[in-house]
């Protein structure tokens, strides 16, 4: 084995260890969003949670009002207790509309957040170069013979390639 055969060996099996490194910081960086993500939807669902509490209370309250004018003004017309009712059940659920207002303005800043977080992700992905040693004319050349049902080690030899490349170009078509 010459010297320019054993700096290629090294210099494919330093660029496919940068990919692995490159691969490993991703998965940590999106655990990590992942985690703020959890936490942020655990906030927003006590806020629900205190949003269906009220909501409770205000139906128990509008009932009670209800009972109260009922027996309090038993000359009303029905029109003027349905207004009554009417005041009394708009004045108690608009705080709750804004509130759910500001929950849903929230959800949509974190979706539009995780949106274009996914995008940039996706275009980092797609930078990440192959090795220079693998041509189309290889890949075309791997999928042949191991549909043709020749092994990777093999194909490997044959191709005068190393066998985790035959293995990335079975894995990067979907093959293996």
């Amino acid at each position: 084995m010459n010297i320019v055969e054993i700096v290629a060996t090294y210099r494919l099996e330093l660029i496919i260890a940068f990919m692995g490194i490159i691969i490993l910081y991703m998965l940590y960086y999106i655990y990590e969003k992942d985690t703020q993500y959890s936490k942020n939807i655990r906030s927003i669902a006590s806020v629900v949670e205190e949003l269906n509490r009220d909501l409770f209370y205000l139906r128990n309250k509008l009932n009670e009002e209800s009972k109260k004018i009922e027996q309090s003004q038993r000359g009303m017309s029905d029109e003027e207790i349905y207004q009554e009712i009417e005041r009394t059940v708009y004045d108690m659920i608009q705080p709750l509309a804004l509130t759910l207002k500001e929950v849903q303005n929230s959800i949509t800043a974190i979706d539009s957040q995780l949106e274009s977080r996914i995008a940039n992700l996706e275009n980092g992905v797609k930078q990440i170069s192959i090795p220079s040693s693998i041509h189309a004319n290889d890949d075309e050349k791997i999928i042949s013979l191991y549909k043709q049902g020749v092994s990777v080690d093999t194909i490997a030899k044959e191709l005068h390639l190393a066998k985790p490349e035959v293995e990335f170009v079975l894995k990067i078509n979907k093959i293996q």
